[in-house]
């Protein structure tokens, strides 16, 4: 089970964790993306600014699974670097039953107050009504969206990277299908990408439940999922909650702030929430990326801190940065050249792709700096330094983006707006180097 994070070439482990998981980011934004593809073939920018407006809900839900997660991941990961696999097992068994009880609970109150959450995030007159059809199945499938985003971690935390990827693979892939079947066969419009969205969630969810009844017959032994397993031990449960929360924390603010932004957009008009929804989604794919890289490192960052092995430690976020790095730049390349291109495969309205191509000219610059913030964030997550990365995320979506969207939309209107997320990643990568570096000792700030 420990195979790949005991490589020997810190590279190679580096990307056999972190290739099957930017593979899984990169499946979950296809789906994404798809639902933004199908729904615009609808031509109607209501139903495109809809499923914009509704993202933030989504990343909100998939945050609270981040809680037991990522928290639960870190915690495993460095309780199998110290040999605790018995601790692990507990730990992972309690993970999983708090995250299909949390689904339970988010289903039911986002079922309560829909049109209440509909207003929150900006939907108006004109795109009410498919904001709520799109929320209301959402939540329907929070429960099995809670599950299998959650599971996700878990999985890479005790070796099992193949079978995560594929869950997502799995999730992703009913999805883009049944985005076609409801959406261009029976013209169900923005309910039926959500109803598309949930299904791949339960399809995903109950291939990470098969795997684990097939872990446990295999005699894992960090996969227990007897009821007679589950403990809420005061110590473990903590721990989890301490390093999960400043980890949902980062989705959460990122959705407020998101949520904030489409406010200010909305000013403009819906043609403009429209697209900068498409050029959001189009740069979400160096985003997702780079998230899945920082994610797929996580646990072994957590195991090398758990045996203490401090310079492989160093050496793993050193080597999975520049990585990240070297590919945000292609990307930020390939966005400025292409922009139109890519904005055409989603709209036929020239106006509306002239703009689009305008927002992703603006968005696509920080695509470098993505894998130095992330990077430096799952690695204190990894460490349990729960205040270190709670840090990173209230710089990042309150104390520099929020104030920072008012200001620049006031003096640069529209444009400000837009290139508030490259002002405030510039700041924010100055502040993760910092941060990195004043927390590394003096012996492994050599070069390896």
């Amino acid at each position: 089970m420990n195979n790949v994070f005991e490589e020997k070439s810190i590279s190679k482990a580096v990307l056999k964790l972190g290739i099957p998981a930017m593979l899984g980011s990169l499946t979950t934004l296809i789906y994404n993306t798809a639902d933004t593809y199908f729904v615009s073939l609808t031509k109607e920018p209501a139903m495109i600014a809809a499923v914009t407006l509704c993202v933030p809900v989504l990343l909100i839900i998939m945050s609270i699974a981040c809680i037991f997660g990522m928290g639960g991941s870190s915690v495993i990961a460095r309780m199998i670097g110290e040999g605790r696999n018995e601790d692990s097992a507990k730990c992972f068994n309690f993970c999983t039953y708090a995250m299909a009880i949390a689904g339970i609970c988010m289903m039911i109150i986002g079922l309560l107050f829909i049109n209440q959450i509909a207003d929150i995030i900006g939907a108006d007159e004109e795109n009410f009504e498919y904001t709520c059809d799109y929320l209301r199945w959402i939540f329907i499938g929070t429960p099995a969206i809670m599950l299998s985003n959650g599971l996700v971690h878990s999985f890479r935390s005790i070796g099992l990277i193949k079978e995560a990827a594929i869950g997502l693979a799995i999730g992703n892939g009913v999805n883009i299908v049944f985005d076609w079947i409801l959406i261009v066969l029976l013209k169900i419009g923005t309910k039926g990408a959500a109803i598309a969205t949930s299904f791949g969630f339960v399809c995903a969810a109950v291939y990470y439940i098969i795997c684990l009844m097939i872990q446990e017959r295999k005699k894992n032994e960090c996969v227990k999922m007897s009821l007679r397993y589950f403990s809420c031990e005061k110590e473990m449960t903590g721990n989890v909650i301490k390093i999960g929360i400043p980890g949902a924390l980062i989705t959460v603010m990122m959705s407020a702030a998101n949520i904030v932004l489409n406010n200010f957009i909305g000013i403009y008009g819906s043609d403009a929430v429209a697209s900068y929804g498409i050029a959001y989604k189009i740069d979400m794919f160096p985003i997702m990326l780079s998230v899945g890289l920082s994610q797929g490192t996580a646990p072994l960052a957590g195991y090398c801190y758990g045996q203490k092995n401090e310079k492989r430690l160093a050496c793993s976020i050193r080597i999975a940065t520049i990585y990240g790095v070297v590919l945000g730049a292609v990307f930020t390349i390939a966005l400025f050249f292409l922009n139109r291109i890519l904005a055409g495969i989603f709209l036929d309205n020239e106006e509306l792709i002239t703009q689009t191509a305008w927002f992703l000219r603006l968005l696509c610059f920080h695509a470098p700096l993505l894998s130095v913030i992330n990077m430096v964030t799952a690695y204190f997550q990894a460490l349990g330094k729960a205040l270190n990365s709670l840090i990173i995320t209230l710089f990042r979506n309150v104390v520099l983006f929020i104030p920072g969207v008012a200001v620049l939309n006031y003096f640069f209107k529209l444009n400000g707006v837009i290139l508030t997320q490259l002002i405030v990643e510039i700041i924010l990568t100055a502040i993760c180097l910092i941060m990195y570096m004043s927390n590394q000792p003096k012996k492994v700030l050599k070069v390896q």
